[in-house]
């Protein structure tokens, strides 16, 4: 446990930036599993928006979610087209 007053204070705000990113990362889970399972317009576009919440929040890189928006985008081609 720190002593510094300004240490106190990182440890502080590094748990509620962990806990942020955590609740961030399991909505974000939660949402491409529903994509995945269920690939119907809707999920995918609230599976696209959470991602680019996760990327804008530095919680993904920008790449990574680039490439899940893409392969999100390519099921639902593929759902579309086999109906």
């Amino acid at each position: 446990m720190p002593n510094i007053k300004s240490a106190k204070k990182r440890v502080k705000v590094i748990n509620n930036k962990t806990l942020r990113n955590k609740m961030i990362k399991s909505n974000l889970k939660t949402t491409l599993k529903k994509a995945d399972t269920d690939t119907t317009e809707e999920s995918v576009k609230l599976a696209i928006k959470r991602v680019d919440q996760a990327c804008a929040k530095g919680v993904m890189h920008k790449n990574k979610a680039a490439r899940k928006k893409s392969q999100l985008q390519k099921k639902l081609n593929a759902a579309k087209s086999a109906e």
